[in-house]
């Protein structure tokens, strides 16, 4: 029983850090912009994977505890994508894509956390790295992809939409769409990210319990749960 119950915390405790991670997102993309963020998401990745990875030897549970909490945190819950990672980069992505290729460029998110899903899996067989031996570098493997993430995102710049609409960087913002873009003229594309900062100023952001009280908001949210709840009883979870 007492087993079961550590292999459950295991499990469980991944969707509890992504819990957490998705409550801050907000408020740390608004303070410190999405590429700032992403770059420190990518060390508690790191950490948590070399956490992870040395469990075995440090012959120690209880770091895979810390380090699938630190994941969850970093990355999100499975099927209902939260955490850090996730939303900083949907943001991210899109507003460093250009208008034509701003849907597309959100769609890539989809396939490739499905693909990360798959190869995980696929990696998890016994045959592969799911041996006695090698289970540390399985679960250590998850900061690779981080790593690789650190190494190169110092090179892009910012999200042109937060320099203008949060830092009031003009010129920085201008810098950031030829970087991305190319040389060009860029102008229609900074009207629109000055439309929106004009728009946002008369919308109130509603807190989650504002949002619950709300009634115009009401069926959306009611939809919104019920299918987020039957998700859960699909079974992903016990896969």
């Amino acid at each position: 029983d007492k087993l079961l119950f550590l292999w459950s915390i295991t499990v469980s405790v991944f969707g509890i850090g992504g819990l957490l991670g998705s409550s801050g997102s907000r408020y740390l993309t608004v303070k410190y912009g999405k590429k700032k963020c992403l770059l420190c998401n990518n060390l508690l990745m790191i950490v948590a994977a070399s956490i992870m990875g040395c469990s075995k030897t440090a012959q120690s549970f209880e770091m895979i505890l810390i380090g699938r909490f630190m994941c969850g945190i970093s990355a999100g819950k499975v099927i209902s994508p939260t955490g850090l990672c996730v939303p900083l980069h949907h943001q991210y992505v899109g507003e460093i894509s250009p208008r034509k290729l701003r849907g597309f460029a959100n769609s890539t998110s989809s396939f490739f956390w499905s693909l990360g899903k798959a190869i995980g899996q696929i990696s998890g067989q016994r045959e592969l790295l799911g041996s006695k031996s090698l289970w540390p570098m399985l679960m250590a493997s998850c900061g690779l992809p981080a790593l690789v993430q650190l190494v190169t995102l110092p090179f892009f710049p910012e999200s042109p939409p937060y320099l203008l609409m949060h830092k009031g960087d003009q010129e920085g913002c201008k810098k950031a769409i030829r970087q991305l873009w190319g040389e060009g003229h860029h102008q229609a594309e900074i009207d629109d990210i000055m439309k929106e900062k004009a728009t946002m100023k008369n919308i109130k952001i509603l807190s989650v319990l504002e949002l619950m009280k709300e009634q115009a908001f009401r069926w959306q949210l009611y939809t919104i749960v019920i299918l987020t709840t039957t998700v859960q009883l699909c079974g992903i979870n016990a896969v």
